[in-house]
């Protein structure tokens, strides 16, 4: 039997976790009868997406992403609508993506899943042309996302440094928001795009959100009293967001958002700056995984 191709790129910063025996380890688990296995790790900021594009013309049969959301985001963008599946194997702050799908963080158990070979396909979302599979946003929580990429503490802790930090002096925003053709207004304190119902950490935005239903959650999140935080927080980690009274959440394929200005926008958790006017869109079925 011909032996499948496997590359494993490998974030060696990603949540602040050494990865120095991660092929070891690897290899001690990943059935050597059925893969033939290299290991890159990645030395710079867009090099896993070099290496996939590579590994997609070279036709290997298999990409693993080991590292967190935005490690993940750069290798599945180059798979989108191709045949070659993505597997992960958590390494990140978050690992949103991972916890929903089911995908432990242990390395033999994610080792296990890559094995067995399961693979399903799920949707994606599009904003100006730029990939998310997991939740993207504006508002706060891209501030937030901006200054953690720059922060050397990774981890929750470090996160919620931040947040701690900038939320008393944060305003919110107006938004012009067209969702499927329906327009409407919001201040908000910020917006999140969820094709999977948590950021990460199980800290669920939309509890309601699944990527493969075809479509997208628009996560509004009003402005309230920082009183509220500790409840916001709560709502956050008992899936309980929609019964808040600061969270409007709507379903959609199509979404228009104008904003004041050009500004931070996050993708799986990576910062970058985007115009004022933003175009999203889901991608029904159009990443495989396995899981």
């Amino acid at each position: 039997m011909t032996k499948k191709r496997i590359q494993f790129l490998i974030n060696p910063i990603s949540g602040g976790k050494s990865k120095k025996g991660f092929e070891r380890l690897a290899r001690k688990y990943l059935n050597d009868e059925l893969f033939d296995a290299s290991f890159t790790i990645t030395e710079r900021a867009k090099h896993a997406s070099e290496l996939t594009k590579q590994a997609v013309r070279e036709q290997v049969d298999l990409v693993v992403a080991v590292g967190g959301d935005g490690t993940i985001n750069e290798i599945a963008k180059e798979l989108l609508n191709t045949t070659t599946p993505l597997a992960i194997v958590p390494e990140g702050s978050g690992n949103g993506l991972a916890r929903y799908l089911g995908i432990s963080s242990e390395v033999s158990q994610a080792i296990a899943k890559i094995n067995k070979g399961n693979i399903i396909t799920i949707d994606s979302g599009l904003i100006n042309g730029k990939a998310f599979f997991n939740v993207a946003g504006m508002g706060f929580d891209a501030l937030i996302s901006d200054r953690f990429a720059e922060n050397m503490t990774r981890g929750p802790v470090g996160y919620l440094k931040i947040v701690l930090k900038e939320i008393s002096r944060y305003k919110p925003q107006e938004y012009t928001i067209c969702i499927d053709g329906k327009k409407i207004q919001r201040e908000a304190f910020m917006i999140s795009i969820a094709n999977s119902p948590q950021y990460g950490n199980n800290a669920y935005i939309a509890p309601g959100a699944s990527v493969d239903d075809g479509l997208l959650d628009v996560c509004i999140i009003k402005q309230f009293p920082l009183i509220q935080f500790p409840v916001m927080i709560y709502h956050l980690f008992s899936r309980t967001a929609h019964q808040s009274d600061y969270v409007e959440i709507i379903k959609g394929k199509q979404i228009l958002i104008e904003r004041p200005r050009k500004g931070p926008v996050h993708l799986d958790g990576e910062p970058l700056t985007l115009d004022k006017n933003l175009s999203i869109e889901v991608l029904p079925s159009s990443l495989n995984v396995v899981c």
